[in-house]
């Protein structure tokens, strides 16, 4: 089967199910049913072969088991998942959730922008209409204030009129759409800069609301609120676990319990993502309290610059004061984007109550106190201290690395693996979820890290961690919500973050981890541009300048000669002298013989008395 049919026979199962729940009255989003399916498939217990295309008997298998899960109203399980989905289809960055805020801002003053660039305004009505539509865009864009307020209009008015007159709409629309638009923002910020500090002075302002105050009474009700909440998730994590650790020991094993282990493990995973969730938001929102704690010290320190600027004179430069407006502008957004930011979170975190309504009534707080009489229900932070003294050797692990506090640089900041649960325990008591403690240290296997409950569970993973790791990811494929709580997508091919997944995705096919690519830049992209006149020096552009003006003093003049009156070019042609030679001398040579003497007894004789013979064999001088 082509991946096109693959995607094509997804999409009808997925559009199937839908329907089958909506006939039955529940209202399901194609990225919960997605996957659902991702994580029915993946269950070994459903024998659903992934190797193989899927039958019509499979699909209808498929369907049918979907519909079931999706449609059980006390399935914590499915309480889990759907609270995942929600957050991750509604939660993202601090940076993107302002984009987008301001996009959508963008996109609703769009059409009021557009009417103010796109004016042909000519009689003195039109263009009068045209500065009120200005007026209220101004105060659109501000956020200070309304546009159908009168006193609002009458201080935006008066402060467009200050640096922007009707009398300069003419040359307004003489510009293009692009400098209209740039100069509409330009505009916006400076006559907020001035409403402001109009404000801050006493003079208006009555209609803007003081955000530095609201914010600061509501970001510490909203964080305390949060937190809040956080405990009461955390207490319900707590109990439940230590009434899991009870039912599991062995004085209980064997015994009938009206409250399954199974059921308690399922809310378990529930308070757990609900905790994480609201550690996440609990952060973001310090990052609030921190934000308008500086932006609160940077306005009030650019309010007493522009008021030294100002003091009590009538008229200031526009140099001066036109980036003070424009600071405090910024300033302003900057608390109206906290404003924002806040607002979305407290919403997220209303949204994710509801995730958590089957809890009281399938675990019902006066079923399990009884269970927990004379049980200790300790917190995370109390069970570290019981194993703050165990600490591994690392001498007795050589062909391992573990990792320290006093050993490592930002420890505190590791990306620890499951979210920083114990994959021993989550193994060995069959899925129940225990914090780690980094103090008896982190294995580092495969550049992941590794935290662990204790030092047992830590020798025991060390052994043989990558037998453990497939039985996590095998424990995550019966139980679908652990798959997002503990972070283990990267193990899963077809089960993506919910975020990123489609409803048309593979669930089947098996992903391209490496392929080969290539890319090219060009060498200049925009054609260069050099001005050879360009100087750099000044002297030397004061000399040009002089020059140029002294030439504006000179006059040019021409004249003529008899001389030079009617005179023409003249050619003449001649043959050059060819080349000669003679000779006057005959040159000869003459030779002599060569002497050709040689000498005999040279090299010594029998006899004292040496005897020499010569012998002249040189030719005469007539015989040559």
């Amino acid at each position: 089967m082509s991946r096109a049919q693959a995607e094509s026979v997804i999409k009808n199962i997925i559009r199937e199910i839908g329907q089958e729940c909506g006939a039955k009255g529940q209202a399901v989003s194609e990225t919960l049913v997605a996957f659902m399916v991702k994580a029915v498939v993946l269950d070994p217990r459903n024998q659903f072969n992934v190797d193989r295309t899927l039958t019509k008997s499979d699909v209808q298998k498929l369907i049918k088991l979907c519909v079931d899960r999706l449609l059980d109203p006390k399935s914590l399980s499915l309480d889990t998942i759907k609270m995942q989905v929600y957050f991750d289809m509604n939660y993202t960055s601090r940076g993107e959730f302002l984009d987008e805020h301001r996009r959508v801002l963008e996109s609703r003053l769009a059409p009021v922008s557009r009417e103010i660039t796109d004016s042909r305004a000519r009689t003195r009505e039109e263009l009068e209409s045209l500065y009120r539509k200005t007026v209220s865009f101004l105060v659109l864009r501000s956020g200070l204030g309304s546009p159908t307020d009168i006193t609002t209009v009458r201080e935006t008015t008066a402060a467009l009129q200050s640096v922007f007159p009707q009398s300069e709409l003419s040359t307004f629309l003489s510009l293009n759409k692009r400098d209209k638009e740039r100069q509409l923002n330009e505009l916006t910020m400076i006559v907020t800069g001035i409403r402001l500090f109009n404000k801050d002075c006493g003079k208006g302002g009555d209609c803007i609301d003081d955000l530095p105050a609201i914010l600061n009474e509501a970001v510490p009700a909203t964080c305390k609120h949060i937190e809040s909440e956080l405990q009461d998730s955390q207490q319900l994590a707590y109990s439940y676990t230590a009434l899991i650790e009870k039912l599991d020991s062995k004085d209980n094993l064997g015994r009938d319990h009206e409250i399954h282990p199974h059921l308690l493990k399922k809310a378990l995973y529930n308070v757990r993502q609900h905790e994480a969730f609201l550690q996440m938001i609990v952060s973001d929102v310090i990052t609030c309290a921190q934000q308008v704690e500086k932006l609160q010290k940077e306005l009030g320190a650019r309010m007493e610059q522009l008021k030294s600027t100002v003091k009590a004179k009538t008229a200031v430069p526009t140099a001066q004061v036109f980036p003070h407006f424009i600071a405090l502008s910024n300033y302003w957004s900057g608390f109206q984007d906290e404003m924002v930011l806040l607002s979305i979170l407290s919403n997220i975190v209303t949204h994710l109550r509801p995730f958590q309504g089957n809890l009281s009534e399938l675990l019902p707080q006066r079923d399990i106190e009884p269970l927990l009489e004379g049980e200790e229900v300790r917190s995370d932070e109390e069970r570290m201290k019981g194993t703050a003294g165990e600490r591994i050797n690392p001498s007795e692990y050589k062909k391992q690395d573990w990792l320290f506090p006093e050993t490592t640089v930002n420890f505190d900041r590791l990306p620890l693996q499951y979210r920083g649960i114990c994959g021993y325990t989550l193994v060995e008591k069959d899925g129940l979820l225990l914090s780690g403690n980094p103090s008896i240290g982190i294995l580092k296997h495969k550049e992941k890290y590794y935290i662990f409950s204790s030092k047992v569970a830590a020798c025991a993973f060390a052994a043989n961690p990558d037998e453990y790791i497939a039985l996590i990811a095998e424990k995550a494929k019966q139980c679908a919500e652990l798959i997002q709580l503990l972070e283990l997508h990267h193990q899963f091919a077809s089960a993506s973050h919910y975020a990123e997944a489609k409803a048309g995705d593979m669930l089947m096919v098996k992903p391209i981890t490496k392929s080969d690519s290539s890319t090219q830049t060009d060498t200049h992209i925009v054609e260069p541009n050099i001005v050879k006149s360009y100087e750099w020096n000044e002297w030397e552009l004061r000399r040009k300048a002089i020059k140029l003006a002294n030439l504006r003093t000179k006059v040019t003049r021409s004249m003529q000669t008899n001389l030079s009156h009617m005179r023409r070019d003249n050619i003449s042609q001649v043959y050059l002298p060819k080349e000669a030679g003679s000779q006057t001398k005959k040159h000869g040579a003459s030779s002599v013989p060569k002497p050709q003497i040689y000498l005999a007894g040279l090299r010594g004789h029998m006899s004292k008395t040496p005897h020499i013979v010569q012998t002249n064999l040189t030719r005469a001088v007539d015989e040559s």
